[in-house]
């Protein structure tokens, strides 16, 4: 099997579930909310569902807003980038698997502002080979398209095999596996009841990088 690994970026490499709970209180703050908003926020966003058209257009009702749902909703992808992080040890975890001569790569949903605004203010732009969103490609995980393109740019072929490491059990290891690739579930502590058919289990994608590095 080829040295090929590809990874979510949102509740995989970076936290995006604390980001936004920095956004809510800045949204709070900056339309004059009251305090119980905040948890009203977190609750709709259910781990980062639903998607943000519908999101943005129940919080417009709920507080009788001026702003329309692509205005809050444009001004969130311009924001978002700006609260995430990536902490060293994942940074560095990706250069050492490049070190050891491995292909590493993004595959990731979402809108191109605010998916390539985290890769590139995170720094995890330059310590992956590749990237691959959805909103550029026209096509989403769990489809095979998406996974193609990014092994692709990684100069690899899915048809050789590889990994895919992400926290959705749908989108990244179903997909993943339909995909030929080997997979590693980052359970964040969610309770679910869908089928789990990765390969490895982790709680934190730096325990996944040793996993690459051991097979």
């Amino acid at each position: 099997m080829q040295r090929l690994a590809l990874f979510d970026l949102d509740n995989t490499l970076i936290d995006l579930d604390a980001a936004f709970k920095v956004w809510t209180v800045e949204f709070v703050g900056q339309h004059r909310l009251s305090r119980e908003a905040v948890d009203w926020l977190v609750s709709l966003d259910r781990d980062g569902l639903p998607h943000r058209e519908a999101f943005f257009a129940e919080v417009r009702e709920r507080f009788d807003l001026r702003a329309s749902v692509e205005e809050l909703w444009a001004a969130y992808r311009r924001r978002m980038p700006h609260l995430v992080r990536c902490r060293a040890e994942v940074l560095e975890g990706l250069q050492r698997l490049r070190a050891a001569g491995w292909k590493v790569g993004i595959v990731t949903n979402g809108t191109v502002d605010n998916q390539l605004g985290k890769i590139q203010r995170t720094g995890l732009v330059d310590v992956v080979d590749a990237y691959a969103l959805s909103g550029a490609e026209g096509v989403r995980k769990p489809e095979r398209g998406l996974f193609e393109i990014a092994a692709r740019r990684c100069g690899a072929d899915l048809a050789d095999g590889g990994w895919m490491v992400g926290d959705r059990l749908g989108a990244d290891i179903a997909g993943g596996r339909a995909a030929g690739l080997r997979t590693i579930w980052v359970n964040r502590g969610a309770a679910t009841r869908e089928h789990n058919e990765a390969d490895h289990v982790v709680i934190d994608v730096v325990r996944a990088i040793e996993i690459l590095h051991e097979s």
